[in-house]
């Protein structure tokens, strides 16, 4: 199922919001040895979870937590402007259609067949929503590596900046453009959603 929350303030109690943020500790944190903020020893949340952020949620059987993403408005402080400027060539794109995609998170006990299938449900999902919330236009940030993997989804995908040594990873800004012929663009190029996980898309919450 997916669930689309829009901000974190006064929904404490939410299973698939306390699901996604302890799910990212134990990607970013436990796994990827990210040095950022735990709250309870359990979640990985930040100064950008905010009442301001966005999140898609899959959840699978009695709620489990299965793959997420956080979108932040470009038009506030968000990761790219605020930490990583640098790595476009002009100013960091902005605006109202314009959303930062972060906090991109598979969960770690997925199998790798069952974390492609939710990765790719969840790119289709961030389309959909974009084409129903009025977003034109997704920034990002990458490791190299991902960011290929993310060009070639199919959807109109081009870096802002040319990659650069950060923190000893090589990180790259990138555009995605988002119009009517995204999700086909997506199924052509073999990103196709489970149905069962994305039979309709929910208003937000």
């Amino acid at each position: 199922m997916l669930h689309i929350l829009n901000s974190a303030d006064g929904r404490s109690s939410c299973a698939a919001r306390q699901a996604m943020f302890a799910a990212r500790k134990a990607v970013f944190v436990d796994l990827l040895k990210w040095d950022v903020p735990v709250l309870a020893g359990r979640y990985e949340i930040d100064q950008f979870d905010d009442r301001h952020a966005r999140y898609l949620v899959l959840t699978g059987e009695a709620g489990a937590h299965l793959g997420s993403a956080r979108l932040l408005p470009t038009l506030r402080p968000h990761i790219l402007d605020s930490f990583y400027a640098a790595l476009c060539d002009d100013a960091p794109p902005r605006g109202h259609g314009i959303f930062e995609i972060t906090r991109f998170c598979l969960d770690r006990r997925l199998s790798a067949c069952e974390r492609r299938g939710v990765r790719d449900t969840l790119v289709q999902a961030l389309a959909a929503h974009a084409l129903a919330a009025g977003i034109t236009r997704y920034s990002a940030i990458a490791p190299t590596r991902w960011a290929r993997q993310i060009a070639g989804f199919g959807w109109r995908c081009a870096p802002l900046g040319a990659p650069q040594s950060v923190g000893g990873e090589r990180l790259v800004a990138l555009s995605i453009e988002i119009d009517r012929d995204t999700p086909a663009r997506l199924t052509q190029a073999g990103i196709v959603a489970d149905p069962g996980l994305l039979a309709d898309l929910p208003a937000a919450a």
